[in-house]
């Protein structure tokens, strides 16, 4: 793994994101920041991501069309290739799912985002959580690098706990 205070050139890891919705005020360079994060920690030298975050009729729409799956979500994985040093992927996030997942776990909506990206980004990077062992490292992973952004954990942290399941959908 990498360390973020190796002196990365920024121009190495490319994060652009694309604002597609409406209900969400989103701050771009807080959710670069989420994504670089888990990239910097990898062990990817160079990455091209791209950020999308849209509305739950769009996610439910892309949803149901690439993993065949007739629900919103509240982040999906692209990945795009990879190479031992270069990693491609995109990341789709629902503001609105963000919006109200945010008031049942008790923290703002911008931070609830910046959690699915990073939970997309680790998926991205090789995390997988279909296990409780697979579970328990990505949950550990995403306390981590919220802690790494300053982001304290809501006042609901049932679902840091390893039995507790993600709603993302990862089309790897």
């Amino acid at each position: 793994m990498r360390n973020a205070d190796c002196g990365i050139d920024e121009q190495a890891l490319r994060i652009q994101v694309a604002n597609e919705q409406s209900s969400l005020a989103i701050d771009e360079p807080q959710l670069i920041a989420a994504v670089r994060s888990v990239l910097e920690d990898s062990p990817y030298l160079t990455a091209s991501i791209s950020v999308a975050v849209v509305d739950d009729p769009t996610i439910h729409q892309i949803n149901r069309q690439y993993l065949q799956h007739d629900y919103p979500t509240d982040i999906l994985s692209f990945p795009l290739g990879a190479s031992d040093t270069h990693l491609e992927g995109e990341l789709v996030a629902s503001a609105d799912t963000a919006i109200h997942n945010a008031t049942e776990y008790g923290w703002p909506a911008p931070d609830e985002l910046r959690l699915y990206l990073i939970h997309g980004a680790l998926h991205l990077v090789g995390y997988r959580d279909q296990s409780a062992e697979e579970r328990a490292a990505m949950v550990a992973a995403e306390a981590r690098h919220l802690n790494k952004l300053g982001i304290a954990l809501p006042r609901d942290t049932s679902r840091w706990h390893p039995e507790a399941t993600q709603g993302e959908a990862s089309a790897t």
